[in-house]
Order: C-alpha cells, then sequence, then structure tokens
C-alpha cells in the first residue's frame, strides 16, 4: 500500500513527490476503485434483480484470464446537474477484447451501476473506439447491453453518441460478426444498434427493448400494457421478430453466445472454423424413410430429419419461435460449418409466408456474408394465400428471399425431399436462380401446383359435364401425377442434378460440399444492390 498520507486522491505537489513503487501502487488503488464503482451497494441491488454486473458477465463470455480492458480510468467531462461532483472511472461502460475458444472477440458491457449505464459523450467515445478496434482487427463484437439510455444530464451530446454507433453498426455489417445481449432495458433510439447486428439474445423478465415504453403507449393510445408485455424477450423472439434467442437465465444465455462464435468465422475474409468430426462422413440415413411420410399431406417436424443428417445431430436453430414454418440453423457437416434452410410441414403445412420470407431471407444474407455454405430442405405447398398476406406485401416481402438466393455466391445445394409447388418451389433456391445443385428424394413431387388443383384447373369442363364429376375428376388426378408430377420429371429436363436415395442424403451433401469449397464467383460490378422492402 502506498506511504501514510500518500493516496490516489493526495494533493499534486505531494503527489510529485512519490517514487514509482508508490504510484504503482497509487495505480492499483485506481483500479480497484474503477473495479468496485462509487457504490459497493449498487453491486448488491444488481444481484438482488437477479443480474450479474458487466464484469461477470464478461468473465462468463471469454475464455478465463483472456480479457484486456481498454480505457479503464476514462471518466466524463461533463458539467452540470450534479456531474461535476460524480466522475466515476470507466464512465458506465466496460470495453476491451480477449478470446472465445481461442479466437479473439472484442467486447463492450454496460455497467448499470454507474449512471444506470446511461450513454454519455466519454461512454460513446469508448464505444466506437472498440468497434473501431474489431472491424480494424477483423474480429467478432459482442456488446452487453444494460443501460437506460441516453444519458439525459449531457444532452444533444448523448445522442450523437449513438448515432455513431449506429454508424459503426452499419460499417460493420457483413465484415464482422456482430452479435447483442440485452441483459437489461432497451430504451428509445438505442434499440436501434442491436436492430441492425446480425444476432440479438434476450433474457426472460429482465431485458426489455422498445422504442416507446408502457407510460408513452399508455399517455397516446390508452392502452395499459407491461414492460415485458410490450418488449420482452418472448414477445421480441415469437412475435415482432426483433431478437432471435430467449433464455431463462444469463448464464445459459452467455453459454450459447460462445457456442455461435465457435460456429462463425471472424470476418468476411476468412472460412468458418472446421472441427475434428466424429460422425462418419459416410453414415447412411436410412431412418429418413421412416421420418417422412410418404403422404405429401401428412406433417412431420423437419428438425428431426436435420438431426439424422448433421454431425452429432446437433445445430442451432436461429429464430426458433418466429416463423416457425420455416427453419434456419447452423450445424456442421463432416466437421465444416454449413447454414440450413428448411420448409416446416410441422407449422402450417411449411407454406411460405411474409414473415418466414423475411426470416429466411436475412439468414441467408448472413450465411453468404460469411462464407458459410447453404443446404436447403425443400417441401413446400407454395405462398399462403389470404388478403392479409397481399395486402401486407407478400410479393414484396417474399421477394427478399428470392433476391438473397440470387445474390449468393456461397455453395448452395438444394434437397426436395416431397412436394415443391408453384412459385416458392422457385424462390427455395431452385436450380433456375442458381443453386449449385439441385437434389430430390424419390418422393418429389415437382410441379406448377399440386394435381388436385391443377386437374381441377385443366379439365373443369370436362369434369362439369361428365355423369360423375368425382370420379372424373379423381381420373384426372392421377393422369396429371402420372405425367407431369412423376419423380424423374424435373430431372429429364436438367432441373434436377440427381434424384438420390434418402439413405445417401447425408454422404451426398458432404462429398458435393467438398466438392464445392473452391467455389469462386464474382457479382456485377456495382456500389450495392437495391434488395426489395
Amino acid at each position: 500500500m502506498p506511504v501514510a498520507g500518500k493516496t490516489a486522491t493526495s494533493p499534486a505537489d505531494q503527489r510529485s513527490e512519490w517514487t514509482l513503487r508508490e504510484r504503482v501502487e497509487e495505480l492499483q488503488l485506481i483500479r480497484d476503485e474503477a473495479y468496485e464503482g462509487l457504490d459497493p451497494k449498487a453491486t448488491e441491488r444488481q444481484h438482488a434483480k437477479g443480474k450479474l454486473t458487466a464484469r461477470e458477465r464478461i468473465d462468463l463470455l471469454l475464455d478465463e484470464g483472456s480479457f484486456t480492458e481498454v480505457e479503464t480510468l476514462r471518466r466524463h467531462r461533463a458539467s452540470g446537474f450534479g456531474l461535476e461532483d460524480k466522475k466515476p472511472y470507466t464512465d458506465g461502460v466496460i470495453t476491451g477484447w480477449g478470446t472465445v475458444h481461442g479466437r479473439t472477440v472484442f467486447v463492450y458491457a454496460h455497467d448499470f451501476r454507474i449512471f444506470g449505464g446511461a450513454l454519455g459523450e466519454a461512454h460513446a467515445s469508448k464505444i466506437h473506439k472498440i468497434m473501431d478496434m474489431a472491424i480494424a482487427a477483423g474480429a467478432p463484437l459482442v456488446s452487453l447491453n444494460d443501460g437506460a439510455g441516453a444519458r439525459i444530464q449531457e444532452g444533444v451530446s448523448a445522442l450523437a453518441g449513438y448515432g455513431g454507433i449506429f454508424q459503426r453498426n452499419t460499417k460493420a455489417s457483413g465484415v464482422i460478426p456482430q452479435i447483442s445481449v440485452m441483459l437489461g432495458p432497451c430504451a428509445g433510439g438505442a434499440a436501434y444498434s442491436p436492430a441492425l447486428t446480425d444476432f440479438v439474445f434476450m433474457v426472460r423478465e429482465t431485458s426489455q427493448m422498445f422504442i416507446t415504453g408502457p407510460d408513452v403507449v399508455r399517455a397516446v393510445t390508452g392502452e395499459e400494457i407491461t414492460q415485458n408485455g410490450l418488449g420482452g424477450a418472448d414477445v421480441h423472439s415469437a412475435t415482432s421478430g426483433v431478437s432471435h434467442f430467449a433464455y431463462d437465465d444469463e448464464q445459459s444465455c452467455l453459454e450459447d453466445v460462445r457456442y455461435l462464435l465457435s460456429l462463425l468465422p471472424s470476418n468476411n475474409r476468412e472460412l468458418p472454423p472446421a472441427a475434428p468430426a466424429e460422425d462418419a462422413a459416410d453414415r447412411r440415413t436410412d431412418a429418413l424413410l421412416d421420418l417422412v411420410p410418404d403422404d405429401p399431406g401428412r406433417s412431420y417436424d423437419i428438425r428431426a430429419v436435420i438431426e439424422e443428417i448433421v454431425d452429432d445431430g446437433e445445430y442451432f436453430e436461429v429464430h426458433p419461435a418466429w416463423a416457425t414454418n420455416i427453419v434456419c440453423a447452423l450445424s456442421r457437416l463432416d466437421g465444416g460449418v454449413v447454414g440450413i434452410v428448411a420448409n416446416q410441414p410441422a407449422s402450417y403445412a411449411g407454406v411460405l409466408d411474409i414473415e418466414s420470407s423475411e426470416k429466411a431471407a436475412r439468414f441467408v444474407q448472413f450465411c453468404d456474408a460469411f462464407n458459410i455454405p447453404l443446404v436447403t430442405l425443400v417441401d413446400v405447398p407454395g405462398f399462403l394465400p389470404g388478403v392479409d398476406q397481399e395486402h401486407n406485401g407478400i410479393i414484396r416481402r417474399g421477394a427478399k428471399l428470392l433476391y438473397a438466393y440470387c445474390n449468393a455466391t456461397v455453395p448452395r445445394i438444394s434437397l426436395v425431399l416431397r412436394k415443391a409447388y408453384g412459385g416458392a418451389y422457385i424462390v427455395m433456391d431452385s436450380r433456375s436462380i442458381g443453386a449449385d445443385l439441385a437434389l430430390a428424394w424419390p418422393s418429389n413431387e415437382i410441379a406448377v401446383m399440386g394435381a388436385e388443383g391443377a386437374a381441377n384447373v385443366i379439365f373443369r369442363r370436362e369434369i362439369a359435364a361428365s355423369d360423375d364429376p368425382e370420379a372424373v375428376r379423381q381420373q384426372k388426378i392421377k393422369e396429371y401425377k402420372a405425367e407431369l408430377m412423376h419423380p424423374y420429371y424435373a430431372a429429364e429436363r436438367g432441373l434436377v442434378d440427381d434424384v438420390i436415395d434418402p439413405g445417401e442424403t447425408r454422404a451426398v451433401l458432404i462429398r458435393s460440399l467438398a466438392m464445392l469449397r473452391a467455389k469462386h464467383a464474382d457479382l456485377p460490378s456495382r456500389k450495392h444492390g437495391n434488395p426489395p422492402q
């Protein structure tokens, strides 16, 4: 400890006489103060809410002992409203870098114990710096959000700080993975930073996101609603689609953030990290013969198909509670990371609609940006009909998925399991929009529409004029199926590269991806495209 009477707050003239050893001891005192915060009881209050402190969260996220902090001693320079008398170290945000599974990751974490984690000028400057460092180093950025929004006492300077964050979120988009972990409140303009990142994690009961809170909603619309009811984890993971994942506690949330990072490349110039595969590449998948019903009208869970195909049955589903009629997941095949997009017959028969199209489009764009090959499992009866869908823009919003696939240059393999009807067949990465390989099982039915609907249209007059319309209709359905919907019709015309035995699905996909590993495709020279909105 420093010599008696010599502390971190000693007068300048007295401190000028200190030895280097005493100055090092002073530095440790200052660091201790920075780590503990201004109010020791603030940590107790944080824990009482069921929340960890910022430093505890960083310790859970990063490999043990790997964190290097930046600007620990930063303090704000604002005055007025009592700020000049309260200048804590860190200014309410902890920034730095460490490793996750041995790879560099940058992080910033709001410290709710200091100013409620509110963002001021110095606070924002620290975040800007760590974001710039992440972009320059080509490493993922994780934000641990637990803040009360802009620091009102600093006025417009705080708002400008958010602008700098948004600008950097956009600059980093498609360059480095960006993950937002919501561990407390996030209101007003602050909510736009997570919305600009690649993945959003939330914790039930403790994290909320909204542009205008319950009080404003009540004053403007008269509606009564709680914070969680307005913008809680389950609302955003199942209803709005703002959050990709929801958890019951911070520990399991941060554990899955680590797992997600293990599947992602550090930046857009690298391939995803490969892992040793214990699951045999040539393992047969005969269980698929029983998992998928022969009757195209019967439902099944596509997740069981994915489990059978991928390494050790492990996959990480994105948006599992939102737009459940399509499944998007990251997994591995023979140790290599793949993105899987699959229609889900167990939910709305696997039709494409507004939400499922937008969900899949964003996932496809992410995989393409970060060199993750795409495998598309197709079992789709078409687009969801209805006035609501049409009036809410199924044309432009469904086109987002079409645009995403057409624009993707990563290896792309599509596999038709059963039915693939109409425009939905085209949109689900068909050969005609650029899939590198289009495969199908012998149970496939690729057509403009189902046989029943087609027969009703093509033969309506003949059916109506017959003595037994139903018998004639059934006969015409059989004729249509035999002529235009047999499993080899598309293959005979070069629209399907091969019809494969379902038991060979895993092996065929792995061999195909190995062949495509060195694929290189250039897009036309342009500033950027103009995707449908």
